[in-house]
């Protein structure tokens, strides 16, 4: 389908998605929401690409919810928005690529729950992060979902309390972003994490991704149990046994297919 409030491209094994409202500070519409569980679905389907970049056009990288799409609605509008929100959430860690957001200025809501949500974060000096909700009546519960599994949880809820923001040092130092870099290195460092990424095998990134997930919640016994029953599938694939034997070799790996 063609896109009004993305652009998509694709760059070697990278594909980049661009929230591309700049006048609406790339504000999450329903609309913009749908088209990137499409989008995002569509690249995890045709697995052209090995990680995902997630950009923004603009002064801001997501200022959260479409606020106008926020008053004087019906509950059941209220739900579909936020079901909708939640769907987009899932996707980006359901789909078999990493998804690097990339965080030149605010992200504050649900667009700070966007780059907590993704897998990593790489983020410019001038970034802000900020759940502020609170401060006009509605606070960041979907937001605070994706906060709380990324930072700390007092970190957490001093955010959700007071709405401030956050810089891009102490996001560092939170654990909601990876890598903090000058403004006018930003989109090469992502790039360059993206493509160091994408070297692995795409079938050993989505098989850790989606394992990597599922552990988390569970309780430590249940998930070693889980986890050693991946790795022993892992260990009798193709993929292990090419691994393997071209680090034993020291040559480079051929993924197979």
């Amino acid at each position: 389908m063609e896109y009004r409030c993305i652009v998509t491209g694709l760059e070697g094994a990278v594909a980049r998605v661009t929230l591309n409202r700049p006048d609406k500070r790339n504000a999450l519409s329903l609309e913009m929401m749908r088209e990137l569980i499409d989008c995002l679905g569509g690249i995890g389907a045709r697995r052209q690409a090995a990680v995902v970049v997630m950009d923004a056009a603009g002064p801001a990288f997501c200022s959260g919810h479409d606020l106008r799409e926020l008053v004087d609605r019906e509950a059941s509008d209220y739900r579909e928005i936020f079901d909708v929100c939640t769907r987009l959430m899932e996707t980006i860690q359901s789909v078999p690529q990493p998804v690097i957001a990339q965080v030149h200025g605010v992200a504050t809501a649900a667009g700070c729950q966007v780059a907590a949500t993704c897998d990593l974060v790489v983020a410019s000096e001038a970034a802000r992060f900020a759940t502020p909700g609170v401060r006009i009546g509605l606070f960041c519960s979907t937001p605070m979902v994706a906060l709380s599994r990324a930072v700390g949880r007092r970190r957490a809820m001093e955010m959700l309390l007071t709405g401030d923001f956050l810089s891009a040092e102490d996001a560092l130092a939170a654990g909601l972003v990876n890598r903090v870099v000058p403004a006018e290195r930003l989109a090469e460092e992502t790039l360059a994490l993206a493509q160091h990424i994408a070297e692995a095998s795409p079938f050993v990134i989505d098989l850790g991704k989606q394992a990597f997930y599922k552990q988390l919640d569970m309780p430590q016994a249940l998930a070693y149990s889980y986890t050693k029953e991946v790795m022993s599938l892992n260990a009798m694939t193709a993929q292990a046994h090419e691994g393997i034997c071209a680090f034993l070799e020291r040559r480079p790996a051929k993924w197979p297919g």
